[in-house]
C-alpha cells in the first residue's frame, strides 16, 4: 500500500501514512477512534486500511479544534453530518455561541507599560491575581509581555488605582463582581432558553434549518443582555449614590427645610442665590434635586466613556 493515491483509485493508508498526511499522531488517531470521532478502519488480513474519508475527517477535526470547539461538541457536529442533517446550520449556531460577546479587541501590554500604568512599582502578587482572573494572560516565551483580554477592564482598574484603591482590593472586588455577573448571565440564559430557544433545543437535535434560525436569534439577542445590565446599573448607581450622598450630608428625608444646609459647607452666596430663586423653605430640597441630577448625568457619562474606550 502507498500513502499516495494511484490514478483512478481511492487512496489507501496505513495508520502511519494517515498520521503523516493528516498531521495527527498515531496515538491521536487511535484515541479519536475510541471516542467515536473517526470511523473504524477496514480490516484486511492483519492490516488496518484507512481511506480518504478518514483523512478528510481528521482534517475536519483539526479545523474545528483550531476554531475553539471541544471534542464533545465536535462529535455531535460530525454525528449530525453523518446522519445527513447537514453541518452548516449547526456550525453557524456553535460559532455564534462560542464567538466573542463583546466588540473589544484583545491587546498586548509590556511589563514596563503595566508597571507605569499602575504607579511605576512592580507588584508580582497583583500580576499573579490578574493572571488568575484572566485579566492578563502570559505569552509563552515572553516574560516581559502579556495579552489583555479586556482593555476596558484594565483601564477601569488603572483609574481605581489612581484614585487610591489598592490593587489587591481591586482584584478582590472583581472576583465578587464576577460571581454576581455570572449569576445574572445564568438567569438571562435560563429566561431566554425557556421563552425563546426551547423550541430549538428539544429532545431531538435541531435540524439544519432550526440551527440556522437559532444562530440568527442569538445574534439578535446577544446585545440585549449588555444593554439591560447597562440600564439597570445606571438606575441602581443613581439610587444608591444619591442615598449615600444624602446620608453623608444629613439630608435624607429632609426632616427640616434647611437640614442639609447646616451639614454642607456651601458658599453663602450660593445659598442666598438659591433662596432667592425658590424661597427659603425649598432651598434644601432644590440642592438635593440638583445633586441627584448631576450624579445621574455623570454616571451615564462614565458608563458611556468606559464602553467606548
Amino acid at each position: 500500500m502507498s500513502g499516495e493515491p494511484a490514478a483512478g483509485y481511492r487512496s489507501e493508508y496505513r495508520i502511519e501514512d494517515l498520521a503523516h498526511h493528516s498531521g495527527a499522531t498515531v496515538r491521536t488517531i487511535r484515541a479519536y477512534q475510541d471516542r467515536g470521532l473517526l470511523p473504524k478502519p477496514e480490516r484486511r488480513g492483519r492490516s488496518n486500511v484507512y481511506r480518504d474519508t478518514h483523512l478528510a475527517r481528521l482534517r475536519q477535526i483539526a479545523d474545528l479544534l483550531d476554531r475553539g470547539y471541544t471534542l464533545a461538541s465536535i462529535k455531535e457536529l460530525l454525528e449530525a453530518w453523518d446522519t445527513g442533517r447537514g453541518l452548516g446550520g449547526l456550525l453557524g449556531l456553535v460559532a455564534e455561541v462560542h464567538g466573542p460577546w463583546t466588540d473589544e479587541v484583545v491587546d498586548r501590554i509590556t511589563r514596563a507599560e503595566l508597571d507605569e500604568t499602575f504607579g511605576g512599582k512592580p507588584d508580582e502578587k497583583a500580576i499573579s491575581e490578574a493572571v488568575e482572573l484572566g485579566v492578563l494572560e502570559r505569552i509563552p516565551g515572553r516574560d516581559d509581555e502579556f495579552l489583555v483580554s479586556s482593555p476596558q477592564e484594565l483601564a477601569v482598574a488603572a483609574e481605581l488605582h489612581a484614585a487610591g484603591v489598592p490593587l489587591l482590593a481591586i482584584s478582590g472586588h472583581l472576583k465578587e463582581l464576577r460571581g454576581q455577573m455570572e449569576h445574572i448571565a445564568s438567569r438571562f440564559l435560563e429566561f431566554t432558553t425557556e421563552h425563546v430557544f426551547a423550541r430549538y433545543l428539544g429532545h431531538q437535535r435541531p435540524t439544519d434549518a432550526d440551527a440556522t434560525e437559532a444562530a440568527s436569534m442569538v445574534r439578535r439577542l446577544r446585545p440585549l443582555a449588555q444593554q439591560t445590565v447597562d440600564a439597570e446599573l445606571a438606575r441602581a448607581m443613581r439610587t444608591f449614590a444619591t442615598r449615600r450622598l444624602q446620608q453623608h450630608l444629613g439630608t435624607e428625608g429632609v426632616p427640616e427645610a434647611d437640614a442639609g444646609l447646616r451639614s454642607v459647607a456651601l458658599p453663602a452666596s450660593t445659598i442666598q442665590a438659591v433662596q432667592r430663586l425658590v424661597g427659603p423653605e425649598k432651598t434644601a430640597a432644590f440642592i438635593i434635586a440638583a445633586t441627584e441630577r448631576e450624579l445621574h448625568a455623570r454616571t451615564l457619562d462614565s458608563l458611556a466613556a468606559i464602553r467606548h474606550k
